[in-house]
């Protein structure tokens, strides 16, 4: 497969498609400027998608007719990603209008500049007479702003976010998740206390006794979008800088976590788990001020370096935590990588740093590598990497709802090819809004026994926190608790040897939250509130039985946990069957009945002559 880089010069909505840098560079740069500006291409033109809620958001994207959108805007179609000509633009534009009056608009276009258009009408003699129009007319501008936590377009006049009620000046950015959603910049009562602590416990731990090691450099902060669109890109720097804040704030790192040097993966170590076009490919954004490889996946120059480091950090502590030099880390990393496959790079991520750490950690000694991920959305690309491995076991808990979420990969019945089947797990989420108790309870049922029947040397989580509750693209349930008790769970595995590696997440106030807590556990802090004793939903436990029966073919393990919740499914809808029925006579008997003439009917409908006859038996 050739992969493709999509380059934007200047603002333009457009992109070239298999453009080649060569000498003949500039000159297709000044073509297309001049093409654009005569056709009167509005500057601003590019991907109209605009998020109203979460819901409309989760709608709009996975839609209701099977197709599957880009986790970011499903209206960036090829049409904005491909070349138009100024011949093919006038040709569109003027599709409906007759040949005379076609030909006058085309010759004044190119005469004219965008700003000529904008002044002058000397093409719409065809059109109704304007005598009457004022150009002095007041023309009020709609003032916005977008929102720090969420990215969601506000209007101005309002002081907190209409979606998820954060302040307009929130200090989030400079506080974390402490400083307060409904006021202005300050830290809340809770942040006083974190400050006075851990003031203590700062200033008395050692070198050598941090055994949690974080990966950060502030460079990877400087891939962002360069392009200006409707609304801010999910994947955004501020989402480093808040979960930095509420770490530093929690006097958590720096203080209690020991920092490791970030380097730039080598073109070898990448070669390992990437085809050498795709690494070219990234690399060649360097050169280029503003790219799109997908229409949800950016670059800028700086963007290659970044995705760089984040893998080589990654990497590192790999290797870090099974040389016994730390107990286990966490990577503070962007650009994603759970998307990236071997031949490309799609859905905000550019190189596959989960891939990059287990590979490293084979090399380091390790036997077998169990990598979870549970970012909402399946990780393809890692599942590509590893499908035919059975050096490493891939589990994955995500929304699939029948493949109408992104990626629309990670069915149950995606289990590995070529002799690695059972070493891809799939736990598919047929609905959104799935919280904390389907996550534990498919932990319970389905993680931890393949996992222990796997028994990994090495565990790496893929850790999005896009299903955290008020993320806007996940718009799920999962809570900082939730995530803790996971990371609890899984901690039990290899030794405690476990590396988390930030992937998604959105809303800057949960995924600052959840990482915050997700860290704590990684110190040896209890994480808090038991889930273990909570029931699933219905949905929840239809998605683990379907699991169980795909993937007790390949874990023996797993056999009796089936039949066991093969017998609770069957007790669960037979007393879902009784409330039903009972539910059904409730609404067959108006209330009105109960007075008048129908008063013996009503009481037979409702079962009360029933219970009065047993009563005097």
């Amino acid at each position: 497969m050739k992969t493709k880089i999509y380059l934007q010069i200047f603002m333009s909505p457009y992109t070239l498609e298999h453009l080649h840098v060569n000498s003949e560079y500039s000159m297709v740069i000044e073509a297309l400027q001049t093409s654009r500006l005569a056709n009167g291409e509005a500057e601003n033109s590019n991907c109209p998608e605009s998020f109203l809620s979460p819901r409309q958001d989760c709608k709009r994207r996975h839609g209701s007719n099977g197709t599957i959108a880009t986790p970011y805007d499903e209206n960036c179609t090829n049409e904005h990603m491909v070349g138009v000509s100024s011949r093919d633009a006038t040709e569109d534009i003027d599709t409906n209008i007759q040949p005379d009056v076609a030909f006058k608009k085309a010759r004044v276009q190119r005469e004219l500049t965008l700003q000529d258009m904008y002044n002058q009408d000397s093409f719409d003699d065809d059109d109704e007479d304007d005598s009457d129009w004022e150009p002095m007319q007041k023309h009020f501008e709609i003032m916005k702003w977008f929102c720090t936590n969420c990215t969601m377009v506000n209007l101005d006049d309002v002081v907190h976010c209409d979606i998820c009620g954060e302040h307009k000046e929130s200090g989030i950015l400079r506080h974390g998740f402490f400083a307060s959603p409904s006021s202005q910049d300050g830290p809340t009562d809770v942040e006083l206390e974190f400050k006075g602590k851990y003031k203590d416990m700062q200033s008395g731990v050692s070198f050598s006794n941090r055994c949690t090691a974080i990966g950060f450099d502030e460079r990877m902060l400087l891939h962002s979008e360069v392009e200006m669109k409707p609304r801010p890109h999910p994947e955004r720097p501020d989402r480093l800088r808040a979960i930095a804040a509420s770490l530093a704030t929690a006097g958590i790192f720096p203080g209690r976590c020991h920092p490791i040097s970030a380097r730039e993966i080598t073109r070898e170590e990448l070669k390992m788990v990437h085809s050498l076009e795709q690494i070219e490919a990234v690399d060649l954004s360097s050169q280029i001020h503003s790219s799109y490889f997908t229409p949800d996946t950016y670059a800028n120059e700086h963007s290659a370096r970044a995705a760089r480091l984040a893998a080589g950090l990654c990497a590192d502590l790999a290797s870090t935590i099974l040389s016994g030099r730390a107990k286990n880390g966490f990577a503070l990393v962007r650009p994603p990588g759970h998307h990236a496959g071997v031949s490309q790079a799609m859905g905000f991520c550019l190189h596959n740093n989960a891939a990059v750490a287990a590979l490293a950690a084979l090399a380091a000694g390790a036997k077998k590598v169990l990598i979870v991920d549970w970012d909402v959305h399946h990780g393809n690309g890692t599942q590509e990497i590893f499908e035919r491995n059975k050096s490493v076991l891939y589990i994955s808990l995500h929304r699939h709802e029948g493949g109408r979420f992104y990626p629309g990969t990670g069915a149950a019945n995606e289990v590995g090819i070529d002799g690695a089947e059972g070493y891809c797990v799939n736990v598919p989420w047929n609905r959104g809004g799935v919280g904390d108790n389907d996550y534990v309870f498919a932990f319970q049922n389905v993680v931890l026994p393949i996992a222990s029947e796997f028994d990994p040397d090495f565990t790496i989580i893929s850790a999005g926190f896009d299903a955290a509750r008020g993320d806007p693209l996940g718009c799920c349930d999962v809570t900082p608790a939730g995530y803790a008790q996971m990371t609890h769970m899984l901690n039990a595995l290899s030794g405690g040897k476990l590396l988390v590696i930030l992937e998604g997440g959105y809303n800057l106030r949960s995924i600052s939250s959840s990482a915050t807590s997700v860290i704590k556990v990684l110190l040896g802090e209890n994480p808090g509130c038991e889930l273990g004793d909570s029931a699933p939903s219905k949905s929840g436990l239809v998605t683990v039985l379907e699991v169980l029966k795909i993937q007790m073919n390949f874990w023996p393990s797993l056999a009796s946990l089936f039949t066991e919740l093969q017998s609770l499914w069957e007790i669960y809808a037979a007393e879902n069957k009784k409330k039903q029925i009972k539910k059904i006579r409730r609404a067959d008997a108006p209330i009105w009945w109960k007075w008048g003439r129908k008063r013996l009917l009503y009481q037979i409908i409702k079962g009360h002559l029933r219970v009065r006859s047993r009563g005097v038996n």
